[in-house]
């Protein structure tokens, strides 16, 4: 008789688990040290004066450009998806991405100007689309359908990657601040070249389903993907040369070509004739849900921005003599998430019945991202670098609470309720949700300055609270259409 996937890696456990847990969250843990130390520290590259070490951009150049960076990620997503299920795998597409994010963060570290940003930039893009869905997937693999052993292995890998988010901007900050800008690339390149070699490693450990290709592309489809992608990067190349794509306006384009390609996947699911009357119906449902979502992370994706700005310009970084660097602030989502996450589901967990429904949780996420940024206006009536470190580490716990009603059930929202011929689509579709607010999240950001703070906070913080109030009326309109679905 064949042994069972449980049965085989019984014997390979460590702490009850398949060992290859180990090295995929080996591998996610310093991808996620090395994006989001990489990050925090790339908007003050861009826009820091040339005599501190940066670049001189406008503050609007800068957060165009790590908005349009964000977006891209996500985006991509669905492309190292569309690589793994049509040409390599998932295992062999998580080795060719992680390699390509060491060298994203070799060529930020080695070369200077926006020349290293670029490279750098579109080899991250390329790579973290292949990482982030694929490494999730081969998690999957790792445990038969029954297994018990699953939920508690998603546990351990979440808790990892949210260490690397904690640790990420600690280090590279304090690299950065003592050593200078490529130094802190550099920590982000060594991280990453860690989590490659343990992949490397201990790829003997996964299952060999991830090294299945489930539907692989027929050569003349391989051509076609040629052509589309040679296209696509002539239409870069034209926008680049024609100004249309200049750095101060590359998150506005990014944000409108994401919203086009969303609309087109909704009108697609929606005419199309393999979906049925009652999965139409909740493809409808979820369109108020899906701009709820984006603009939810159009607000939430500014930590990477705004937050940022205000972090280095706004706040007293002095504490007991230490001068605490800016980076600093942005361990302190991750670290929230950690020791919230518990909470809520116990929470959850004892409500049973009652837990919320989805749009309940939607409804407020949104209302909670709304009142974090009104929480900015008391201290907008300040001058300088003057307001408490430990005010803004309140407001992104609001923040992080916030983001645990909308980001943990947006993908199960995804595949519960997607049509079955667009189960995959679907969840693609969440993905350019949040690439969508992302990019918009750097285009919003170029309207922000210490001097203008009150009405950008303000205005952002009614507009968020104005949309869950729209959206408070639809739901239940949504939950009918919904058929019961929760």
């Amino acid at each position: 008789m064949t042994a069972t996937p449980v049965e085989q890696d019984a014997p390979r456990a460590i702490l009850g688990q398949p060992r290859g847990l180990a090295t995929l969250t080996g591998v996610g843990m310093w991808e996620r040290f090395s994006f989001y130390g990489m990050q925090v520290v790339l908007l003050y590259y861009l826009f820091f004066p040339v005599s501190e070490g940066g670049l001189g951009l406008s503050m609007a150049a800068a957060t165009s450009v790590v908005g349009a960076y964000g977006g891209l990620v996500y985006l991509s997503t669905v492309l190292g998806g569309w690589v793994a299920d049509r040409l390599l795998g998932s295992e062999r597409t998580l080795l060719c991405s992680a390699v390509l994010i060491l060298l994203g963060h070799v060529f930020l570290a080695v070369v200077p100007g926006m020349t290293g940003v670029w490279i750098g930039l579109f080899l991250l893009v390329l790579g973290s689309g292949g990482q982030v869905g694929n490494v999730t997937s081969l998690v999957g693999s790792l445990y038969d359908a029954q297994d018990r052993r699953r939920d508690r292995g998603f546990m351990l890998f979440y808790m990892g990657l949210n260490a690397g988010a904690l640790a990420g901007p600690i280090l590279t900050g304090l690299a950065r601040t003592r050593l200078g800008f490529h130094y802190g690339f550099g920590l982000a390149a060594i991280g990453m070249a860690i989590g490659l070699i343990i992949y490397a490693a201990g790829r003997k450990n996964l299952h060999t389903r991830g090294r299945v290709v489930p539907d692989p592309l027929p050569r003349d489809g391989a051509l076609r993907a040629l052509g589309v992608g040679a296209l696509i990067v002539v239409l870069i190349v034209a926008g680049a040369v024609s100004g249309v794509l200049s750095v101060r306006h590359l998150a506005s384009v990014v944000t409108v070509v994401l919203l086009g390609l969303i609309v087109g996947y909704f009108v697609t699911m929606l005419r199309s004739g393999k979906v049925t009357a009652q999965e139409r119906r909740r493809v409808y449902a979820l369109i108020p849900m899906f701009l709820v979502n984006c603009v939810f992370w159009t607000l939430y994706q500014q930590q990477f921005t705004v937050v940022q700005i205000y972090a280095a310009t706004r706040v007293d970084l002095r504490i007991l003599g230490f001068a605490m660097p800016p980076e600093f602030f942005n361990s302190a989502v991750p670290l929230f998430v950690i020791l919230c996450t518990p909470l809520l589901v116990s929470l959850w967990t004892r409500r049973g019945s009652r837990e919320p429904s989805t749009p309940m949780k939607f409804l407020v996420g949104i209302l909670g991202i709304g009142v974090s940024f009104l929480l900015f206006t008391p201290m907008a009536a300040s001058h300088g670098a003057v307001n408490p470190p430990l005010a803004l580490a309140g407001i992104l716990l609001v923040f992080t609470l916030a983001e645990l009603f909308v980001s943990p059930v947006q993908l199960s929202l995804s595949t519960k309720l997607a049509p079955q011929a667009f189960r995959t689509q679907m969840v693609a579709l969440w993905f350019l949700s949040t690439a969508a607010g992302s990019a918009a999240a750097g285009a919003l950001a170029g309207l922000y300055s210490p001097e203008s703070e009150a009405g950008y906070f303000s205005i952002s913080g009614i507009a968020s609270i104005a949309v869950g109030a729209l959206f408070a009326l639809t739901i239940p309109w949504t939950k009918k259409m919904l058929a019961g679905a929760r």
